[in-house]
Parts: structure tokens; sequence; C-alpha cells
């Protein structure tokens, strides 16, 4: 999310012992105080170490309620708000209430009806918690902060259950996915590493168009995006995997932006950040996306390396680069919606408003009336305000923000939650726009429709190991209780 948090965020201080959290829990058991026999079944185990995991603490309150801690980002205290953690050692039929007691933002989608999402062993597909078992308050018993509490029932003894703020996407599933991509030897796709992170973690480069296309020697339109530089902002992951997965899919638009247009993807800018369960920030705790100004090469080494690359291309003149924009996910407002700048020329702001009002129409979950242009002093170091000065005034810079939580389409009066299906949507519709933008809809043969079918796309992207596609069957067998 691009938007100022420094009204929202505690200074840290005021945490008092929970800054000591720096590490998640590692298979902890927790049992009723003075409790000294042989570990039973219903005495859970906590665990968050591993890959995007996050839960710094638990609390005994009573059999049935903990108290949960989140861990701040590393080397950042300020932040608290991904949570992603497993528990077993269950008892059938046991009911529990989980208070999140730590929350650094005091706005959220809670609020609203939005709830954690839920897998088990033997349920491997992800859902939200009912709304109902989900109650969001001041608590005058943690010093007035705000509390998410959600009731479950466990139901299966010997599943291991895993809860999240969102549906997780990891460094890890990015790889096998860009793998998976490229074992298929598409001509009009190449991947390569723009650099490593602190961490010595990949960072991906992807560049999507027809490969004769780069070889003429003509003006060629390029649209640059870039995806997760807050890591917990995991919807991001999957609208930029549906962008990837209707360019080099055979869909008839497809074919024809591969001819018309070079893609430039970046799908992971923090992988240090995703890899460890942060939520906003890098391994050093910086948010990159206040750093665009003067990235270092030592301290935030993947933000160096993608300005460098879009420096060096605009200074290119067979290169126009035409759009950036940086795909991320909001924690209070629903629907997809765009951040813009402010210009003084009224003709280059109303031509900044074509994409996201074409969007629009595409889009069902796409809301032009939260779409904004601004110029706020903290958003200066953002890479939409930072690029938005240094390239030409043919180019447009935006931030795309999806919500956590869910949409409302025209005409309706209820919100309809995400899934990792439709965030994935999203980014389809967000690629077909680039054929009204660019006006290729005429190249469209056989008057086809130009609209997209997920089943076109999908049946051109693997049988869905690593891309999160496939799990229908699976989910059909059983829900998880709650």
């Amino acid at each position: 999310m691009e938007e100022n948090t420094g009204r929202d965020v505690d200074t840290g201080s005021e945490t008092g012992g929970e800054d000591a959290l720096v590490g998640n829990v590692n298979k902890l058991m927790v049992s009723p105080p003075g409790y000294a026999g042989a570990p039973r079944k219903g005495h859970l185990v906590f665990d968050a170490c591993f890959e995007s995991g996050n839960l710094g603490r638990v609390d005994y309150i009573s059999e049935f309620e903990f108290d949960l801690f989140i861990r701040p980002d590393t080397c950042n205290p300020r932040f608290r708000v991904w949570f992603n953690f497993t528990v077993e050692n269950v008892r059938e039929t046991q009911r529990v209430i989980f208070n999140v007691v730590n929350f650094s933002k005091t706005k959220s989608l809670y609020r609203d009806g939005m709830s954690p999402v839920v897998k088990s062993t033997s349920r491997p597909k992800w859902q939200r918690l009912p709304p109902k078992n989900v109650y969001y308050y001041r608590c005058p018993d943690h010093r007035r902060n705000y509390v998410m509490s959600f009731a479950f029932c466990f139901d299966r003894e010997d599943d291991v259950y895993q809860f999240a703020y969102c549906y997780p996407y990891t460094y890890s599933r990015l790889q096998h996915y860009l793998a998976s991509l490229e074992r298929r030897n598409l001509p009009y796709l190449q991947r390569e590493q723009l650099g490593l992170s602190v961490q010595q973690r990949r960072l991906d480069l992807l560049t999507i168009t027809n490969s004769d296309h780069l070889s003429l020697d003509r003006d060629k339109k390029l649209v640059f995006l870039t995806a997760r530089v807050h890591p917990g902002e995991s919807p991001a992951s999957f609208i930029c995997q549906g962008v990837i997965d209707f360019l080099v899919s055979q869909h008839p638009v497809a074919q024809i932006l591969r001819d018309h247009v070079i893609f430039k993807i970046v799908p992971m800018l923090n992988p240090d950040g995703v890899y460890l369960g942060n939520y906003r920030c890098s391994l050093m705790g910086f948010d990159l996306n206040r750093h665009w100004q003067d990235p270092s090469p030592w301290a935030h080494p993947t933000l160096h390396a993608v300005k460098q690359l879009i420096v060096q291309m605009n200074q290119d003149p067979r290169v126009s680069l035409e759009f950036y924009i940086d795909v991320h996910a909001h924690s209070t407002m629903l629907n997809g919606f765009m951040y813009g700048n402010v210009f003084e020329d009224e003709e280059r702001v109303q031509r900044q408003a074509v994409f996201p009002r074409l969007l629009c129409q595409n889009a069902p979950d796409f809301s032009f009336s939260n779409t904004s242009f601004n110029r706020d002093v903290v958003k200066a170091g953002t890479g939409r305000r930072f690029l938005g000065g240094l390239l030409d005034d043919t180019s447009y810079c935006y931030t795309l923000e999806v919500s956590f939580y869910s949409y409302m389409t025209a005409g309706s009066t209820a919100p309809v939650p995400y899934t990792e299906e439709t965030y994935m949507k999203l980014g389809r519709n967000v690629a077909r726009t680039f054929l009204d933008y660019y006006k290729l809809n005429n190249l469209i043969k056989d008057n086809r429709p130009a609209h997209i079918q997920s089943s076109e796309v999908m049946s051109q992207t693997g049988n869905g190991k690593g891309n999160g596609v496939g799990d229908r069957d699976r989910e059909k067998s059983h829900s998880v209780r709650h």
C-alpha cells in the first residue's frame, strides 16, 4: 500500500516488551501454566519458522483462548500487520479464540468484514473464515490497542492448520512458477537475473515480446511493471502472475500485444522481506518504496538495479518507456484502483486518466471513483512519484492498488471477497487493457471475442503445480470447519 501510514503506526517505544519480539515461534507448545505432565492433545503447538511465516509470541489465557503477538518487521518495530503461522496437536472439536493483540495500524478492513484465511493438511485450498467469527475492537486489556479476535473449531486431530493475514505468495512459489515458464522455451519470453538481494536471493526480470519486434529498427513501446516492494502485500503477486499468464498465452489479444509492445516485469522487488514474513520492510528495516530518489547499491540493491535499468532505458532514443505500474495491496479500501501524479498541463492530466478509465470498463472490480492523483510530500520517494518526475511527458506512472479483502461491482450492495483467482483475473484485465489503450482492437482476426475467459488463459499456463491453478478438485472434498 502506497499511502502514508505515519498516523496509523506506533512509534515502537509504546510497544514496551513487544519490541523484543525479533524471532518467530518455533514448534512452541502452549500448555496451561504450572502443567508438568506429558503433553496432551489439545496443548496447541504453534510454529512460524517457515518461509513468509510470522508469529512472535503466544500467551495462554485459558484452554480456549490465546493472545497472539505479530513479530515486527526485521529491524523496524513500527510495522506489525502480516501474520502467517501453523497450529497442530489439536483435539477434535476443540474450540478456540485467537486474539491478535499488537497490530500497528488502527484502520483496518477487519472493521468491514475482512477475515483471515485458513487451510489445513487435508484441505490445502485457502479459504476465508466466516466474518461472523471475526471481531475487531479496541481492547482495554491491551492499552486500548486494536485487537482482532477470531473463533475457530478444529475438527481433525491429525491435521496441521495454517492461518494467515491474506493468501501467502512466497519467494519459492515465484521461483517455481518462473522455472515452469522457462521450461516451456517460449520464443517471446526471456527471464534474466537483474541482481541479488542483500541475502542473495534472485531479482528476476521478465521480458515478454515477439523477438522479431525487438530487432526492428523502430520506436518500441515499453511497459514496465513491478510488484511486492511491500512484502506483506501478497495480492500484488497474484495480479502480477495474472498479467504474465495472459501475456504468454495463445489468446489472440496476447499475441497482438506481444507484436506491438515490450513488457518488462519485475515480479518481486523485495524478495528478502517476502521470505522473512515482513509486512512493509526489507531485511535491514527499509521501506524500499521511500528510497527511489537515491537507492544504495548495498542497502537497497534490488531497487538500485531496477532504477538503473529504467534510467538506462529512458536514455535510449529507440525505446519509448510509456508506462510504469507498481502493484500494491491496500488495507483499508475496497476494489482495485490507481494512484497517479499531478501535472500542471491539463491535457496531460486528461491523458493520464485514460488507462484507468479503460481498465474500469474491462474489470468489474476496478473502481475509477477510488482512483486519485496526488503529490503528497511523503510520497516523494515512491516509484510512481520519482519516475513521474524522471520520465518525459508521454510516460505515465501509476500505483495499482487492490483491496486485501473484497470488491463491489456496479449496482451490487454486498462486497465480494477476493480469491487468488479473482486477483489473477484483475491482472489479466490489466494486460488486456493495453489493447484498448493502443487502439489495436481492429487487429483481432475473425471477429474473435476480445474479452478473456480464464479457461483460455489457464489452459496455456501449465498444470497449476507452481502457479496456484488447479486446486478446484481438491477443494471440493471438504471445507475447513470454523
